[in-house]
């Protein structure tokens, strides 16, 4: 029993990459493969004595069962020129975007590539960026034959016209690094030498005190004048504008701090709060950090020109040629293969053309046109090779100009976070207080103590832990939705996101998974021609042949003779003389039947039997995700589809809901703008192009992706789709984060008030101020950080 356990684990997965095996598998040196693509990189690896890539992680690599792309382009120099980084006589360093890195036997396969290919001279990978730089020698080994070494051991790296890597996020944080770092030098050494003074000096100390303080005010200096530069911009660029920001009371504070400490130091009345000024830019510096970091591998600005092909094969006397898209001219005979993106514009001058264009429009079934009709670009073909001539270059494309419409352009989000808006507040009291305590001691005859006590308040009450307990706790909250397959564009974001009460679903491909596939039969089949089509769809690889052998579920072993396979038409069989013909209504040379969705239809002999519909099926979970948003939001959804599943929407949508089909990308837009109008938060869920518009026009736009990497419309934030069950919790979590903002604030609150009574008697201590600052920084950032994790662990994240 227990070996015949062992064996049963043993085929479940795939050795090289972990998905299920199928019926059908592959087996090579006692390892089990889910298809030929995965032991052809294993045979590489082993061929290349890179074992080792295997004994890192279990199941490092990634599923080749897709087809390869074609990379013939590259051998054109003119498009290579645009992608690589340096080039010589000889050698030619390219940095590729490889979004299958995802482990250390990544990291090690990618930075060995000289071993399997010698002419590779050296390749270093950015983990966090998804990015691998390799150096090779161009003249032995070709841009395009490097790129079929990656795709060949299951790295396929991502090229596009807006290519990831170099108009990527180009946030550079470099220079807040510096800042950061010379702020903590200055105050590790302001706290060294402000120790004697602290704990008490002796005899030998006091003749240095005086030194002590000018190496301190020194210190303090690149502190004021570089590190919390930005900050005196920032408040005076507020105050220009006739706002107050929490930029103002932060500069005020910094700079009180370093004039107090600059007039104690030089009238040697006392030791100055140089360390207190530099403990605080450094903190608020960390904070501003936090709150600046995103994802380097995803691009939430994506437009059309990252869905579109970098190139395109353009038919000439001489043959077939690939042409970079900007060169495409009107009047271009250009072949469009299957799976391929129809680039611009043109007329269907040969072949069966099937465009899906549910990235566009929203609407999931392929559409069919016949020679001479026009096709848009942005559709993609499922069908056999066709052939096309251009009638507009890609910048006057329909696509390209519904992209750039007046209505899709980014929109002034006009969102104040709550740090915001209690700055505007806190700085006027803070004024108030600081001015009411600097005039009660003037009128009692003491102006030291005023100036003391105007002095303390504005250094006391400096909003240090206000300004750092919003980053930690939204940085916190961002890397809980990134580990859950949610990666939202900023902290702002997550504040915007408390705020919905109302959430607009697209249909296809957003509660529709193009994962999953619900099949219908219309027809009638006998147990004996179930097992001839079984037999007949298991000799192809197609997902639709693979997806109606599980909808049969039976077993067949009847021998196939003459089995032939026409991509984008179907398939034949024959069985002792008996002739099995599963594919289109042209192939099978069917008159117009009206159908929904994508449709298969089976003749055996001289009968038809019927067809298959396969539709995308509800994502998993979707019925109680609804029933989880019901009671806290407004649900509506808006689908550029057809409405032949309107049916089984309306039970699963709440008797309120607008469900509305056959929106244009315009109309969609336009009913964002109403519910806005009506005083409504709202949010957008959407997935293809035919959203853009709305995406950015609601108060948060959320593009679901079931490959992140892929192309997705400009928004606010991406999820996976393997995520999207979880999304009723994101929901709720963003919540519970600005309730930590606002628990946090009351803690701040609170040690300002033990200051203040301190600060307005003009009696506060350098070492006061000393402790309590980075205590009260301290516990802020530790209770943000620990709160916001116990709310994902209580919402399961």
């Amino acid at each position: 029993m227990p070996a015949i356990k062992e064996e049963v684990q043993r085929i479940e997965k795939c050795f090289h990459c972990g998905d299920k095996i199928e019926e059908t598998g592959y087996r090579l040196d006692d390892h089990d493969f889910c298809c030929l693509g995965c032991q052809t990189v294993y045979q590489v690896l082993q061929d290349g004595g890179m074992q080792q890539y295997y004994r890192y992680n279990q199941h490092p690599g990634k599923s080749n069962k897709e087809k390869q792309a074609d990379f013939s382009y590259l051998d054109e120099p003119q498009i290579a020129a645009k992608l690589v980084d340096f080039k010589d006589d000889k050698m030619t360093i390219i940095t590729f975007y490889i979004p299958a890195i995802h482990c250390s036997s990544c990291i090690w396969l990618l930075e060995n590539l000289y071993k399997l290919n010698p002419n590779v001279l050296q390749s270093r990978v950015d983990f966090m960026k998804k990015q691998a730089s390799i150096t090779f020698n161009h003249t032995l080994l070709p841009l395009k034959d490097l790129v079929y070494l990656l795709v060949n051991i299951g790295y396929d790296p991502k090229i596009t016209l807006q290519d990831v890597v170099k108009e990527g996020n180009m946030n550079n944080l470099n220079p807040l690094v510096a800042k950061i770092a010379v702020a903590g030098f200055c105050f590790g050494n302001s706290m060294l030498f402000s120790f004697p003074d602290y704990f008490g000096m002796g005899a030998f100390e006091k003749q240095y005190a005086n030194f002590f303080g000018y190496i301190n005010l020194a210190f303090g200096l690149p502190v004021l004048l570089y590190c919390a530069s930005d900050y005196f911009k920032s408040a005076y660029v507020s105050l220009k504008q006739k706002r107050l920001n929490l930029d103002v009371p932060l500069a005020l504070g910094i700079l009180v701090l370093f004039l107090r400490s600059a007039y104690e130091v030089m009238t040697q009345t006392g030791a100055g709060f140089t360390d207190t000024l530099c403990s605080l830019v450094f903190f608020i510096l960390i904070g501003k950090w936090v709150q600046q970091r995103t994802y380097y591998h995803i691009s939430f600005e994506r437009d059309y020109r990252s869905y579109f092909p970098v190139a395109v094969t353009v038919l000439t006397e001489n043959g077939d040629k690939p042409v970079q898209l900007a060169d495409i001219r009107t009047g271009d005979r250009i072949l469009v293969r299957n799976n391929e993106i129809i680039p611009a514009d043109a007329i269907l001058l040969k072949g069966d053309a099937a465009i899906d264009f549910s990235f566009v429009t929203g609407e999931s079934s392929p559409v069919s046109k016949t020679l001479g009709e026009i096709i848009y670009a942005g559709g993609r073909q499922t069908g056999e090779a066709i052939e096309l001539e251009v009638i507009k270059p890609i910048s006057q494309s329909y696509l390209t100009k519904l992209w750039n419409n007046e209505n899709y352009k980014d929109y002034d989000k006009h969102f104040q976070t709550f740090v915001n808006f209690i700055s505007k507040y806190f700085t006027v009291v803070l004024l108030a207080i600081a001015f009411f305590a600097a005039l009660y001691w003037a009128m009692n005859g003491s102006a030291n103590r005023a100036w003391g006590a105007f002095t303390a308040v504005l250094i006391i009450a400096c909003p240090c832990a206000l300004a750092l307990s919003s980053p930690f706790t939204l940085s916190a909250a961002l890397s809980i939705f990134d580990r859950n397959k949610f990666y939202v564009k900023n902290t702002a974001a997550i504040e915007q996101m408390a705020t919905i009460d109302t959430l607009v679903f697209d249909k296809t491909g957003t509660i529709s998974s193009p994962k999953a596939t619900s099949i219908y039969f219309e027809g009638s089949l006998t147990t004996n021609e179930k097992k001839l089509l079984n037999a007949t769809c298991r000799n192809s690889s197609h997902p639709l042949s693979r997806e109606i052998v599980k909808w049969l579920n039976v077993s067949s072993d009847i021998p196939v003779t003459n089995f032939k396979e026409f991509p984008g038409k179907g398939m034949t069989a024959e069985f002792a003389g008996q002739v099995v013909k599963i594919g289109s209504a042209n192939f099978l040379n069917i008159g117009n039947i009206k159908t929904d969705g994508s449709v298969v239809f089976v003749r055996i002999g001289d009968e038809l039997k019927g067809y298959f519909t396969m539709e995308q099926a509800w994502r998993t979970g979707l019925s109680a995700l609804i029933e989880d948003f019901k009671p806290r939001y407004d649900l509506h959804l808006i689908s550029g589809d057809n409405d032949r599943r309107l049916d089984a929407l309306k039970l699963i949508f709440p008797s309120a809901a607008c469900l509305m089909f056959n929106q244009s990308p315009m109309e969609k837009l336009e009913r964002i703008q109403k519910f806005q109008q009506e005083g409504k938060h709202v949010c957008m869920i959407g997935d293809g192009l035919n959203d853009a518009g709305a995406l950015r026009k609601a108060d948060l736009g959320i593009a679901v992706s079931d490959d992140i990497n892929n192309f997705s419309p400009g928004c606010d934030a991406i999820l996976d789709g393997e995520s999207f069950s979880k999304l009723s919790d994101f929901f709720a979590f963003s919540k519970d984060a600005v309730k930590v903002i606002h628990m946090s604030f009351g803690i701040s609150l609170l040690y300002n008030i033990i200051g203040l009574s301190f600060a307005i008697q003009g009696i506060m201590s350098p070492l006061f101020a000393a402790i309590l600052m980075p205590i009260s920084t301290v516990t802020i950032i530790s209770f943000t950080s620990l709160m916001t994790r116990w709310y994902a662990k209580r919402h399961k994240l």
